[in-house]
C-alpha cells in the first residue's frame, strides 16, 4: 500500500472527488492526507476527511499568510492553530512555510505565520507540513531558531524541490522529506541525487494534486492515484523494488503521523 502524504482533495468538487479517491484506492493508494491552506477552510476539510475516510491537516499556506498575519507579526496564536487539530481525522498542521518565488503575501507575514505554525505543531504534538520555495536560507534559519528556542517538533518538507543544503538542515533536526512528481521530470537530476541520499527512514511520497502530475502523465490534472509513478521513480533511484518502497514510505508515514498509526 502507498500513502499520498500531501494532496488537496478540496480542490475537487463532487462527484469527481469521490471518483478521484476511488481511483486512488484502486491503484493501491490506501490512504491520503488532504492539506489545509486556510484556517477558514478547516471545517470543510474535516467534513471531507469524514466523508472520504482520509486524513487531514489544518493551516495557512504562505500564499495566504497575509490574510491572517500582519507584517508586524500580529495574527492567530499558536494555541488557536493547535486547537484546530482537536478532531480524530486531523493528523497534522500545515501547510505553512515560505514562498519567495510568487511572493503572494508579504515576507514578514509569511515568516510570522511560519513561526506560529511551528509552535502550534509543538503544542499539538503533530507534524508540520512545510512549503519551501526560493527561501531555503530563511526556512533553514527559522527551523533552527525555533528548535533552539522551544525544543523539538516534528515536520516534513513537502514537495521537495530545494537544494541539498536545506535537505541536510532539515534532516539534522529530525525532519522528513517528501517527494512529488517533480522527481520524475527530465531536468530533475539534482533532485534525484538528493532523493538517493536521504536516509531511508526519512522519505515520503506525495502528489500535491491537483498539481505536478508525474511523467508519464505530465500536463494532466494530477490526482492521488498518480503517486504510484513518483514512487516507482523513487524506487528506481534508490535501487529497490516498488513494493519495498511502498512498505518503507508507509512505515515512515506512520512513524511521523502518529495519529494515523
Amino acid at each position: 500500500m502507498l500513502v499520498d502524504s500531501h494532496c488537496h482533495l478540496d480542490y475537487f468538487d463532487e462527484p469527481e472527488r469521490s471518483e478521484v479517491v476511488a481511483r486512488a484506492r484502486a491503484a493501491g493508494v490506501g490512504e491520503m492526507v488532504t492539506i489545509g491552506t486556510r484556517l477558514a477552510a478547516s471545517a470543510a476539510l474535516r467534513a471531507i476527511a469524514d466523508e472520504q475516510k482520509v486524513w487531514a491537516t489544518v493551516g495557512v499556506h504562505p500564499h495566504n499568510a497575509g490574510e491572517n498575519w500582519t507584517e508586524a507579526g500580529e495574527g492567530p496564536s499558536p494555541e488557536s492553530i493547535a486547537a484546530e487539530t482537536a478532531y480524530p481525522r486531523v493528523v497534522g498542521i500545515g501547510e505553512s512555510g515560505l514562498d519567495y518565488f510568487y511572493d503572494k503575501s508579504p515576507r514578514a507575514a509569511q515568516r510570522a505565520g511560519f513561526r506560529a505554525h511551528i509552535r502550534a505543531a509543538r503544542i499539538a504534538g503533530v507534524p508540520l507540513a512545510i512549503h519551501a520555495r526560493d527561501a531555503d536560507a530563511d526556512v533553514a534559519g527559522i527551523l533552527r531558531d525555533e528548535w533552539d528556542r522551544g525544543g523539538a517538533f516534528a515536520f516534513l518538507l513537502h514537495c521537495f524541490s530545494s537544494g541539498r543544503g536545506l535537505a541536510e538542515a532539515a534532516l539534522a533536526l529530525g525532519g522528513y522529506i517528501s517527494f512529488s512528481g517533480i522527481l520524475t521530470f527530465p531536468r530533475s537530476e539534482e533532485l534525484r541525487a538528493i532523493a538517493r541520499d536521504v536516509p531511508a527512514e526519512r522519505i515520503l511520497v506525495e502528489t500535491d494534486s491537483p498539481y505536478l502530475a508525474p511523467v508519464p502523465l505530465r500536463g494532466k490534472r494530477c490526482e492521488p492515484a498518480y503517486v504510484v509513478h513518483t514512487a516507482a521513480k523513487l524506487a528506481e533511484v534508490r535501487g529497490i523494488s516498488p513494493a519495498s518502497l511502498a512498505d518503507l514510505t508507509t512505515a515512515n508515514f506512520r512513524r511521523l503521523f502518529t495519529r494515523a498509526a
